[in-house]
């Protein structure tokens, strides 16, 4: 009963916040025509990914992890014309959906899609020519998610948002005694955050359409 709610909450107020948007709509059947994961932020997500980015007038930003370019288009849309969005992608036929979408949505001027493994394509960018990015989200692989964060502080600024996904997975992440990679990783990224004293954060826990989860939010002081 508590995800069939959490759905018809995320999809009640989805219809009243939330204008029809073909558009994005059209990003996610070509996800699923492509055979892609359906693993993409839901539509309350993407539109606090975009608030974020749009709060702190964001002209450069950084995503680790495209899929099909759901969660790219809501976070390009919040760039003005001259923006730029760098997103990095390992799966060829994932990235080669993505382009199809990000060009539909007219975001193909503005968005750089990467293929490649991330910690690579993250080595080679460089703060004072790519960036710096005011805003960076990390959907990728969570054992990863610590290497993610620490790029992603290399190449911002002052003021800066750094936004990691799933980092609850579930609760497990409290599981000491799991194995699990991705709550192995959620740990290891939140000690290492813990650490680190450039930036203040927290985890907000989510529920809905998605199911239990979480995000970790951090601001670069």
């Amino acid at each position: 009963m508590p995800s069939e709610l959490w759905r018809s909450v995320d999809d009640y107020f989805s219809r009243l916040l939330l204008d029809p948007d073909p558009v994005l709509d059209s990003a996610l059947e070509a996800n699923r025509a492509g055979a892609l994961p359906s693993i993409d932020v839901s539509p309350q997500q993407g539109k606090l990914l975009h608030l974020l980015a749009c709060s702190i007038g964001a002209c450069r930003i950084l995503e680790v992890g495209t899929l099909g370019g759901y969660s790219t288009i809501w976070l390009a849309r919040a760039l003005p014309p001259d923006g730029r969005l760098i997103t990095c992608e390992i799966d060829r036929h994932r990235a080669e959906v993505a382009t199809s979408n990000i060009a539909m949505a007219g975001l193909a001027d503005i968005v750089d899609l990467r293929v490649g493994a991330a910690d690579q394509t993250l080595s080679t960018l460089d703060a004072a020519v790519d960036g710096p990015f005011d805003l960076t989200f990390i959907d990728a692989d969570k054992g990863s998610g610590t290497e993610y964060f620490e790029h992603a502080l290399r190449l911002s600024r002052p003021g800066s948002l750094i936004i990691v996904d799933n980092v609850v997975r579930g609760g497990r992440v409290v599981d000491a005694a799991t194995t699990e990679p991705t709550a192995v990783g959620s740990r290891r990224l939140a000690e290492a955050v813990a650490r680190e004293k450039r930036v203040s954060a927290t985890v907000i826990q989510t529920v809905g359409a998605k199911g239990y989860d979480g995000f970790l939010l951090a601001r670069v002081e």
